[in-house]
């Protein structure tokens, strides 16, 4: 887990490892100072030498300077590290949640992906700070100090050994009470963010619903879990302060005890006493061991709360993209046919499955349309084309081959589609269209606003084509952003092109419109159309009628008139409603 997490640091390992170095150094002076310190007061105050007294001092002074100087320069390297391993880490997940299928994004909510690459990425980074000059500054200070400790006094500083398995088990009990809360924590946080994203998407309902009330107690509830456990994991975090202080305490007292009965021994038998120097390095050496202690404490107690943040980062960087190429993937999509050899499809292995023996034959070229109830699985059946999805049993053939044979960015760029949620990105129209095809020129992107009856509104903004679209193209009409994005799909040039009830937001002469354009301008395209309105599909070469995921017809719009009485309900009960409306 530790390796893979580690691989995000690449190009900072060198500032990873000066960071440390330059603490080491940092901690070697500071060690050094308290034995000047005694010396000072030995040979120097009590033997009112003043040439030593001057001389000691000015060393003293450098050292201090030079301490000053590394700590500075292990700060700086730290923090240079530990944000360039936070970018890095955060690329290496955006990376990894680009290439997931959409069973792989299924896995995870969309709020659990955004706390992760932000607030878990956060925890990461504070605690590789403190672990690159912090966790190497507190253990070496405790072992140089400790070192130097036994070397004025062995006695004394057997206090220090004894109270370091003391605060290790304080710290085992914290850390194994803890941990669960935290993981607690941040799940709450995935259903916090949640709630904010669902909220802030779906406002225009929320408040035309007068539903306020009701989104603030759902916000009150959760974030008043979240208060919960983060109280009761404080009140365990917070036993490291009093347990550091005890020990802290309890070791000031012990060594000033045993410390004072040295230095009055050593009126009689000075080779066995302690000096008053002595005794000010031993205190100076104590009181550097237990702040560092506490430090390591405080650095173990980020540890706890960043664990947590790791095992759900690792989670991300571990999932493997349940699609990918084969070893010889075939480069070139020959054209828009498409055949279906009894295809079967469950989503996440489930065995209840959405699509059932299905078997289609089409030809390159052809318009066909796909209708059916809520649930008959329009959406999956042409989902399996592009392989968003790989299907369960059988197989999906484009151009003569297998789907799973393709390397997929080829097999991608020669389908379009128009999904149901269409989206628009902040950024002018030029921009949205060229994700198209971002070489795309002006005349070509006004030749696809044209098939896609885009041209006439877009023609009505004062900017035209610069026009900018707010983030989820809030500014522009639904049936505005249909087209829009028709429009884009169009740039592509694609062999197959999938409109997934897509014209819905449009008047019917405007889907006509389209229809015709389609027909005229891109006539060896393979056009599906998923539509719930017959006038949209009735002019397709053929309609595929869909039912409980199983193929009920296959035909033409006359012969399933005639043939087919699901088809037969659907025209009856459009063309009545119709002459109502009429």
């Amino acid at each position: 887990m530790i390796k893979k997490l580690l691989a995000s640091v690449r190009e900072f390992k060198l500032p990873s490892f000066l960071a440390p170095l330059f603490v080491v150094g940092e901690v070697v002076i500071e060690v050094i100072v308290p034995l000047l310190m005694a010396d000072l007061i030995d040979f120097g105050i009590m033997e009112t030498n003043l040439p030593y007294i001057y001389k000691t001092g000015v060393l003293i002074v450098v050292l201090c300077l030079a301490s000053l100087a590394l700590g500075a320069l292990a700060g700086k390297y730290a923090a240079k590290a530990a944000a360039g391993f936070a970018k890095n880490l955060r690329q290496d997940l955006y990376y990894s949640v680009q290439k997931f299928s959409f069973s792989n994004i299924d896995k995870f909510s969309t709020s659990s992906l955004v706390t992760r690459l932000t607030t878990d990425v956060t925890n990461v980074q504070n605690a590789y700070m403190m672990i690159v000059r912090t966790a190497f500054r507190s253990p070496a200070m405790i072992i140089f100090s400790m070192v130097m400790a036994f070397r004025i006094n062995a006695k004394v500083a057997l206090v220090f050994l004894c109270m370091i398995p003391v605060l290790a088990a304080g710290f085992l009990f914290i850390f194994s009470k803890a941990h669960p809360i935290f993981q607690k924590v941040f799940k709450t946080y995935d259903k916090l963010n949640n709630i904010v994203g669902e909220n802030l998407h779906g406002i225009r309902v929320v408040k035309s619903f007068v539903r306020e009330d009701h989104e603030d107690e759902k916000f009150k509830k959760v974030s008043g879990d979240m208060y919960g456990l983060f109280v009761k994991a404080e009140k365990l975090v917070i036993i490291n302060m009093p347990l550091m202080q005890a020990v802290i305490y309890a070791s000031m007292l012990i060594m000033s005890w045993i410390s004072a009965k040295f230095i009055v021994a050593s009126h009689n038998m000075p080779e066995l006493g302690m000096t008053t120097g002595q005794f000010t390095s031993m205190f100076t050496y104590l009181m550097q061991m237990m702040m560092n202690l506490m430090m390591l404490s405080m650095i173990f107690m980020m540890i706890v709360i960043s664990r947590s943040s790791v095992e759900r980062i690792i989670e991300v960087l571990d999932e493997t993209p349940d699609l990918a190429n084969g070893e010889d993937p075939v480069m070139t999509v020959k054209d828009g046919s498409v055949k279906f050899e009894g295809v079967s499809f469950s989503y996440n292995g489930s065995d209840k499955y959405c699509l059932s023996d299905v078997n289609l034959d089409i030809k390159s070229g052809e318009t066909i349309g796909v209708i059916g109830g809520t649930g008959s699985s329009k959406s999956t059946i042409v989902q399996l084309i592009p392989r968003l999805y790989d299907a369960t049993k059988g197989r999906v053939l484009v151009g003569g081959i297998d789907v799973r044979d393709y390397d997929i960015e080829t097999l991608r760029n020669e389908v379009a589609m128009v999904l149901q949620k269409n989206v628009l990105f902040s950024g002018t129209i030029k921009e949205n269209l060229r994700w198209g095809d971002e070489n795309a020129t002006d005349e070509d992107i006004k030749r696809v606003c044209r098939l896609a009856q885009a041209d006439s509104f877009i023609e009505q903004f004062p900017d035209k084509y610069d026009t900018y679209i707010e983030q989820g193209g809030t500014n522009v009409s639904g049936g505005q952003k249909q087209r829009l994005c028709i429009a884009r799909a169009l740039l592509k040039k694609p062999k197959i092109l999938i409109l997934d009830d897509s014209t819905s937001a449009v008047d019917t002469k405007t889907d006509s419109l389209i229809r015709k354009a389609f027909a005229e301008e891109i006539p060896d395209t393979t056009k599906f159309i998923i539509a719930q309105r017959i006038s949209s599909v009735e002019d397709a070469d053929r309609i595929i009628v869909l039912d409980g995921g199983r193929v009920n017809a296959f035909g033409t719009h006359e012969e399933l008139l005639k043939t087919n009485a699901i088809y037969r309900e659907v025209y009856t009960s459009q063309a009545k409603g119709g002459d109502d409306d009429e």
